[in-house]
């Protein structure tokens, strides 16, 4: 660990790291103090509770806002949708430990679920107004609503489990362009 990191950063890339690897709730905080090379109580200076350490990471999990601009091909709902999917994986590639960390601690603890939740619904919302910018007037009278929401829980389960299967660039491809045939 880079000694020149500040401390409270130090410590919550151990904590990401022990809590990945041993889970949440058998990560002792000295043992996040040794790997962030910081004493412990350096790490309840920063963070009171060790739960305060899940929310911390529970913030740094990439946002699903991405600017329409970047991702719409006008005329092309499949091809918008897959140019927002392929910015949302880079987004969670960036932090694979801290993704697995999140959906693992999600059963248990309710302040990760929240979070999850809300990140979900940030998702459908671009969704949709991909969507909708991609599709012009042509989808504005169908259920962007539904599609919307799909395409969320189709981006959610790759993220969880479905980013590990060899054929999951092919299958997503397939259900974006379900999607698009349906709305067009």
């Amino acid at each position: 660990m880079a000694t020149d990191e500040p401390a409270r950063e130090r410590i919550l890339v151990a904590a990401e790291a022990l809590f990945a690897e041993l889970g949440f709730d058998a990560t002792p905080t000295s043992r996040i103090a040794e790997r962030a090379g910081v004493p412990k109580g350096l790490v309840h200076y920063y963070f009171t509770r060790k739960h305060d350490l899940l929310t911390a990471l529970v913030l740094r999990l990439p946002t699903g806002v991405v600017d329409p601009d970047e991702v719409v091909v006008a005329g092309d709902v499949a091809a918008s949708l897959g140019k927002l999917v392929a910015v949302l994986d880079a987004r969670l590639d960036a932090s694979p430990l801290l993704s697995h960390l999140l959906w693992r601690e999600a059963d248990t603890h309710p302040d990760v679920r929240d979070a999850l939740h809300e990140r979900h619904r940030a998702v459908v919302g671009q969704v949709r107004e991909v969507i909708l910018a991609a599709g012009g007037p042509a989808v504005a009278d169908k259920d962007v609503d539904s599609a919307a929401a799909l395409v969320a829980l189709a981006v959610s389960y790759r993220h969880s489990v479905a980013r590990h299967n060899p054929d999951g660039d092919r299958l997503m491809d397939r259900e974006l362009a379900f999607v698009a045939g349906a709305l067009a």
